[in-house]
């Protein structure tokens, strides 16, 4: 998920040091296909579906189209073209998000409000800001290509986290609505029989834990830096569906040993009782999904469960959740592949094979650790503005691992730390379980 609520992370601390590599073509190439997804998510939308903020950690969908563009103009086209001109003056206030050092900024909760620039405008802006940031890619000195391609590509990782938002924000919208509004025609597999869940075991050591490779990283990612582990066990898959409802029924909402005090509390304050977006009725439980309401899959991860409950069921099961340093051990050989955004699901499937080693890491749901978000040692932020856009959010916040079905492949990676406040579940949150030797 300020925009951490929404999961944003930082800026890699050497600024992609290999982005010399990369040629104009494949960065075009790039630059192109992650802004042209933003649009097909889009194509299921009408206009209505664009301008509403259903609670303040949401953005309305023409906000993040905005926003995404505002980006490049603002750390790019801004600062390698002393003459370039916005479409609009105050399109700096109304699309900056936290960026103090850029300028004043338009109240988040109250994005919701503005039916100015209208859809079209906004899709007329993002037109404008392709045109001049191919331009700018095609026709820059290879000095200042090589100067803003390591930015460009923030800009790429950037809009990738905003895709996803875009995903867990406009279903929290259709949620609210009576009339049910259905995203995707998927059509989902009821799948109870799955494989059971096994332990998988690692050893106590001293581990390197952090980013320290080619390629695109977040500065939260780094430096790396070696951690001690004690020997742990891992559970070889997510929690289900089916699991997380033999907690509901065994009163584990109703029983405060489970919770941690502020858990219970949040609990109590806004009325929990199941994930987000369940329901039951005569009976049986229900689920919202981008596919539309349907009967829960029991044989599914569960999802939009927060940090307070994941503690809570982990706790009623007789586990703990990982720290992310195991989790990051775990994921050392594992292949990036799963459920994601790619794939357009749009929701966590069950797993269809059995299996004594570790599944279901990558894609499906954002696994919370116990982790707290905060700086790795030697950590520092980067200067300036880009320097907003990570260290500052150290404080308050838990750490999850492993992509979800709204993140794009191309955007995860072992070493990826996103981050919320342990009370948050409207993103694609699950739970894998830990248990001490």
């Amino acid at each position: 998920m300020n925009e951490k609520l929404n999961g944003l992370n930082g800026i890699s601390t050497e600024l992609l040091k290999e982005e010399r590599a990369v040629s104009r073509f494949e960065l075009i190439q790039r630059y192109q296909k992650v802004r042209n997804f933003s649009f097909d998510l889009c194509k299921p939308l009408v206009t209505e579906d664009y301008v509403i903020q259903s609670m303040p950690n949401v953005s309305p969908t023409k906000w993040h189209l905005a926003h995404t563009s505002w980006f490049f103009e603002a750390f790019v086209l801004n600062k390698a073209n002393p003459n370039y001109k916005s479409r609009h003056p105050q399109y700096n206030f109304l699309f900056n998000s936290y960026y103090v050092l850029v300028g004043e900024r338009w109240i988040r909760a109250m994005r919701g409000l503005l039916s100015r620039p209208t859809v079209s405008e906004i899709y007329k802006y993002r037109d404008y800001v392709d045109e001049k940031m191919l331009e700018f890619l095609e026709h820059s000195s290879e000095e200042t290509y090589y100067e803003f391609a390591p930015v460009v590509e923030i800009g790429i990782q950037h809009e990738q986290q905003h895709q996803e938002l875009i995903l867990s924000d406009i279903k929290h919208v259709f949620s609210i609505n009576p009339l049910i509004p259905v995203y995707s025609q998927r059509k989902p597999e009821m799948v109870s029989d799955i494989p059971g869940l096994n332990w998988v075991h690692f050893e106590e050591g001293v581990y390197e834990i952090g980013f320290d490779g080619e390629g695109f990283s977040y500065d939260n990612e780094s430096p790396k830096h070696k951690e001690y582990i004690e020997s742990f066990l891992l559970s070889s898959r997510l929690v289900t569906n089916g699991e997380y409802i033999q907690f509901i029924e065994d009163k584990g909402y109703q029983r405060p040993e489970l919770w941690l005090s502020d858990g219970y509390t949040a609990m109590e304050n806004e009325k929990w009782n199941s994930p987000l977006y369940w329901m039951k009725e005569n009976g049986k439980w229900y689920n919202f999904t981008l596919n539309g309401k349907n009967k829960i899959n029991p044989g599914e991860p569960v999802c939009h469960v927060g940090y307070y409950e994941a503690d809570a069921f982990a706790r009623w099961a007789g586990y703990r959740l990982p720290s992310e340093a195991e989790w990051e051990v775990a994921a050392n050989d594992i292949l990036i592949e799963g459920n994601f955004a790619d794939i357009k699901n749009f929701h966590p499937v069950p797993l269809n094979k059995s299996g004594s080693k570790i599944q279901q890491m990558y894609g499906d749901v954002w696994e919370w650790t116990r982790s707290s978000y905060s700086p790795y040692p030697g950590y520092k932020t980067l200067p300036g503005a880009l320097g907003e856009y990570n260290g500052k959010f150290m404080s308050n916040q838990m750490v999850l691992r492993g992509g979800s079905c709204a993140t794009s492949k191309s955007h995860i990676r072992k070493t990826y730390r996103n981050f919320f406040p342990p009370n948050a579940r409207w993103q694609f949150m699950g739970v894998r379980l830990a248990k001490d030797i």
